[in-house]
């Protein structure tokens, strides 16, 4: 299983290629990062420093999306990182929750990304696109043997379709082992009737770690507190999907939905940050199974679940008071024993 480092690219922009130096040194393969350009520092230029100063990191966006950029600038910004420092790019894509509704945006259609990440995907391999109109360009400075691989983030029935029939990698942000397999089955259901071969698409599970000395209650309760944001950040997903679906359709799994009744608001203020009042509805259970906390015992049980339901990647969030430190016991505790 590989392992992923995500961060936020809050000031100053040298903490997160220092944190992302440390994960490297670590055993942790990817590098990721929120793209949300009104609530955080440009990602893609902090980019370019995190691969000047690693030596195999791959980093990318959890996620962009198809509007805060063109997809043309959005390819051209890869494939020049990848020119510079060798094909250690990966382009996460989603609808864009946080970026589009701050600047006063509904996030983007399905329609919207799937043309995307075609066009991306053929510029930053050097192959010809259509921007649309019948305007068909292609970048002549990409050399030959370059690649850009596109993940898309999904939760809902038509988004994990359209994952396992045109991604090359899907993102799940949660962790729970029964939603897990859910959706993995979903996209790769989707992949084979689409003609593909499902182990083609890299399966990315995405969630706050945090690991506790022990297991006592008050160990618990603080790793909790920490990590409490995840379900509201879920929860705006959640409530998009109620508001298509319903609750009663079978279209999504109740396991995901049940726990967003008592939401009553967001403020993306405080969008992906421990504290954020605006998660107090989040219960406990809902904690402990989307995220993974507790003792490094239990966090190595919990990934050896996921890698056994096809998971090829851990990407961890770090948006709490121990980020150093969960780097660390993942190093020393958790990716030896997990990858033994």
């Amino acid at each position: 299983m590989d392992f992923g480092l995500v961060l936020q690219t809050d000031p100053p922009a040298s903490q997160v290629v220092s944190l992302m130096r440390r994960a490297e040194a670590a055993g942790f393969t990817h590098g990721w990062t929120f793209d949300s350009c009104v609530l955080w520092q440009e990602p893609f230029v902090i980019y370019s420093r995190i691969l000047e100063h690693t030596e195999r990191l791959i980093v990318g966006p959890m996620v962009t999306n198809p509007s805060t950029r063109t997809p043309e600038v959005t390819a051209s910004t890869f494939a020049t990182l990848n020119d510079m420092y060798g094909n250690r790019t990966v382009c996460g894509i989603g609808r864009g929750d946080s970026a589009m509704r701050v600047a006063g945006r509904a996030p983007n259609t399905l329609a919207r990304i799937s043309a995307t990440m075609k066009t991306v995907r053929a510029l930053g391999r050097g192959d010809e696109a259509d921007l649309g109109g019948g305007m068909v360009v292609k970048f002549p400075w990409v050399r030959e043997g370059a690649r850009l691989p596109v993940w898309m983030a999904a939760y809902g029935p038509k988004a994990l379709k359209m994952t396992g029939e045109e991604a090359d990698g899907f993102i799940l942000q949660l962790a729970d082992p029964y939603l897990t397999e859910w959706m993995v089955k979903a996209v790769r259901a989707a992949a084979s009737a689409a003609g593909r071969d499902p182990s083609d698409v890299t399966i990315c599970v995405a969630a706050p770690a945090y690991v506790t000395e022990d297991d006592s209650p008050e160990a618990l309760a603080h790793a909790r507190e920490q990590c409490r944001w995840f379900g509201g950040m879920v929860g705006n997903h959640v409530a998009d999907l109620v508001s298509k679906y319903g609750t009663d359709s079978g279209a999504v799994p109740q396991e995901l939905t049940d726990y967003i009744k008592s939401r009553e608001g967001y403020d993306y203020a405080h969008h992906g940050r421990s504290g954020n009042p605006d998660t107090a509805f989040v219960p406990d259970e809902i904690v402990d199974r989307f995220c993974v906390i507790g003792t490094a015992d239990a966090h190595v049980e919990k990934l050896r679940r996921l890698r056994e339901l096809g998971v090829d990647q851990f990407a961890l969030y770090a948006m709490h008071d121990a980020k150093e430190e969960v780097i660390d016991a993942y190093a020393r505790d958790v990716i030896p024993r997990v990858n033994a």
